[in-house]
Formats: C-alpha cells, structure tokens, sequence
C-alpha cells in the first residue's frame, strides 16, 4: 500500500517555512528529514511515522492511536506510528509534526 498522499500534503503544509527539510521516499512511504535525519513520515501502512526521543517515547504509547512501530515483529524505540484517524484535527498533526522534529533538531546534520 503506497503512502496516504493527503496525509503528506498536510504534512508538507506544516513544515512550510522550515529550513533544512528535505522529502524523500523510501520503504514505500514518504520520509521528512530535518538537516538528513528523520523527523516524520508517511508510512506506507497510511499512519504518521514519528521518531522520538527513546528515553520518552514510550510515555506517548497508549496502544490504540499511538504505537511503536515495528519491524520484523520487533518494536523499535524511539520510532511511533501514529494512526491517521487520530490526526483529523490540524492542532493534533502539528503536536506529532513538532515533537518529530524537536528530536531531529537534537542529532547531528548528516
């Protein structure tokens, strides 16, 4: 399944203005990087992929709108994925939106 496009659009809305952001397909979604790290992305199983601090992102996991994500049946910490029907509402977008690039302003550009 290819990635939610208008998921994407919004995305893309939010970031508007922000330096350094730059898109890029992979895995069959669409990744944001901040200066080439990840901030967000719309996955191809159609929620927001969020990276997050892992020594917090356990904190936001409530198991129904937010889960870690998971690769080969494996969570991956510091990686959410945020359901898209929990991101109806502009302000809850922005909230995912702004943690996922407060970590990547956090890393080094690559």
């Amino acid at each position: 399944m290819p990635y939610d496009e208008a998921l994407a659009a919004r995305v893309r809305d939010e970031l508007l203005g922000e330096r350094g952001v730059t898109e890029r397909k992979m895995f069959g979604g669409l990744g944001f990087m901040l200066d080439g790290n990840m901030a967000v992305a719309a996955s191809s199983s159609g929620d927001l992929m969020v990276r997050a601090d892992p020594a917090t992102s356990d904190d936001w996991v409530d198991g129904e709108s937010v889960r870690p994500m998971e690769m080969r049946g494996r969570p991956m910490t510091g990686w959410l994925l945020v359901s898209v029907q929990s991101l109806e509402e502009d302000a809850a977008l922005k909230t995912w939106v702004t943690r996922g690039l407060a970590y990547a302003r956090s890393l080094p550009a690559k």
